[in-house]
């Protein structure tokens, strides 16, 4: 079986040969890589199997939507912003201010400059800095809304085409090379954590369900817009972020009654291109399995040991959704012994395989050391070593 097979037959939660190992994120060895493509290169030589994700991200990487990876974001033409920084003896750091001008009225929000803010004096629009930073979001209440919207822009046809233009060269690699194509991303809730706050959205499901309900519907919209042009390219795989649409935030039942009719939307448009839906989330997702597989989720993306009871997951979803993950990467990879890492993929090719599985340290490898390197090449090794015993 070619790579690109391998995955997906595990997506089809059928049985590959061998169980494959793709790294679902792998930020260390994105940042020592020369371009997106060597990126992909390096992960097929050290024997993974690699996915091309479209549209290629560089190894350097800074714009105002850092934690919504894929096409551009931009605002209707008649958006126009203003920044600045208000410093005031109150206050322990300056407040960075920003004020999008709309048609429909002013948005502002003030983030305040911790010693670790990365960006000067300019605030992006979507990145989870803002989150435990913001003094005032963008969208406080209904009333935002009509202003919110114009902040809310298709994507543009220099866009598309530059997402055609730049996409090309990785799609041909993928097909010449058999590997597997996926696209995104996509995103819900987790907007709304950068654009109303985390905390806010707890109070408001239950404060102003209506709000929150048109704020999702309108980020849920566009976000669809965003998943055509990219299923145009005939990918794979979607996959859609989601680390922030768990039981931390919603009960099931709210869970149920908010966010799965989106997420089914999502689902059937990935299915009518022909192409699967992948859905990130890693924490606290054990009460949304039945409810996920509800929705036509393929593959459920960031299954972590540390989060997921790694038999039960199996047992409720066998069969029915491919689980990618098994591993933690920051506390088992990063840090952990090679004997621990040894452990952990034993354990998961056990618990979560033979069929629709896909081996993964959850989330990422962000740490570029000696530790965290040798663990990953024990990880790969193991993989291969079990795989070879079957």
């Amino acid at each position: 079986m070619s790579s690109r097979e391998r995955l997906l037959a595990a997506l089809n939660c059928q049985s590959p040969d061998p169980i494959p190992c793709s790294f679902m994120i792998f930020g260390a060895l994105l940042q020592q890589s020369k371009s997106y493509l060597d990126f992909v290169q390096r992960q097929m030589a050290m024997g993974l199997d690699a996915a091309v994700m479209i549209p290629p991200r560089q190894p350097k990487v800074m714009n105002d939507h850092y934690n919504l990876y894929g096409l551009p974001v931009s605002y209707a033409p008649e958006v126009t912003i203003e920044e600045s920084v208000l410093q005031t003896p109150e206050n322990a750091n300056p407040l960075l201010i920003k004020t999008y001008h709309t048609p429909a009225g002013n948005l502002t929000t003030q983030v305040r400059k911790t010693a670790d803010w990365r960006l000067g004096e300019h605030v992006p629009f979507l990145d989870d800095y803002l989150i435990p930073r913001s003094k005032k979001f963008i969208v406080e209440g209904p009333e935002d809304l009509p202003a919110f919207q114009y902040l809310l822009a298709a994507p543009k046809q220099d866009e598309i085409a530059a997402f055609k233009r730049d996409s090309a060269p990785l799609v041909k690699f993928a097909r010449e090379n058999q590997l597997l194509l996926t696209g995104g991303w996509g995103v819900g809730m987790d907007m709304i954590g950068w654009v109303h706050g985390l905390n806010d959205l707890v109070y408001d499901v239950y404060d102003q369900p209506e709000f929150i309900r048109e704020l999702f519907s309108m980020i849920a919209t566009w976000n669809r817009q965003r998943m055509e042009v990219v299923l145009e390219a005939g990918i794979d795989l979607f996959i859609k972020r989601a680390w922030y649409e768990n039981t931390d935030f919603f009960t099931p039942g709210m869970w149920q009654t908010l966010i799965q009719p989106e997420l089914r939307k999502d689902v059937n448009l990935a299915h009518e291109a022909g192409a699967k839906f992948g859905y990130i989330i890693t924490a606290n997702a054990m009460p949304l399995l039945e409810l996920i597989a509800d929705a036509g989720v393929d593959v459920i993306i960031g299954v972590d040991p540390e989060a997921y009871d790694l038999e039960e997951t199996r047992r409720v979803l066998g069969g029915r959704v491919c689980l990618w993950g098994g591993v933690n990467g920051h506390l088992t990879v990063e840090q952990g012994t090679p004997e621990a890492v040894m452990g952990e993929v034993a354990a998961a090719m056990q618990s979560l395989g033979p069929d629709g599985f896909i081996l993964s340290p959850v989330d990422n490898i962000r740490q570029d050391t000696s530790l965290a390197m040798n663990n990953v090449d024990v990880l790969i090794k193991t993989w291969q070593a079990i795989s070879n015993q079957v």
